[in-house]
């Protein structure tokens, strides 16, 4: 059996100010990678997303071939695999007939879960436990959390 590679991913947002950041820890091989980034104009879904999108291009560029288990604390971005056929089937519109919210990375996303290996396992958030689990979805909770403070703090907008 081969090793996978596990991803702890987490958005944040200043939704008054639709500042954004998102925040990824991948472990893989006994090696821990810290991937972040930063969006103007944006939410907090769209960088729930981002996280995930941004580690499997990751491990895509780096040639990393094992299966993929994403651990992430929210219920938007952990249903897409469920949801992907019938959001595929109406064509990313909402029962209204409107393009559904952040279809340009939902379309992204479930591209990378039809041709990759990926498994997502929801976590509680803000959990004060000890394992593994827990303090690296702390971890990337407290990193996302800290880039959009230093974005607001310092008034910058990309």
């Amino acid at each position: 059996m081969s090793t996978c590679i596990e991803v702890y991913t987490d958005g944040s947002c200043h939704t008054q100010r639709r500042t954004g950041a998102w925040a990824s820890v991948l472990m893989y091989n006994g090696n821990k990678m810290e991937l972040t980034g930063e969006c103007a104009e944006t939410t907090h879904n769209r960088m729930e997303l981002i996280a995930v999108i941004e580690a499997v291009q990751y491990v895509d560029e780096n040639k990393m071939f094992a299966p993929i288990v994403v651990y992430t604390d929210s219920q938007y971005a952990s249903l897409i695999p469920e949801r992907k056929d019938k959001i595929k089937r109406r064509n990313f519109r909402t029962n209204r007939g409107t393009m559904m919210q952040n279809a340009d990375l939902i379309e992204k996303l479930i591209h990378q879960i039809e041709t990759h290996d990926i498994r997502f396992i929801k976590v509680k958030a803000h959990q004060r436990c000890s394992d593994a689990i827990t303090l690296l979805n702390t971890e990337v909770d407290r990193m996302a959390r800290e880039l959009v403070r230093k974005q607001v703090k310092t008034g910058k907008q990309e």
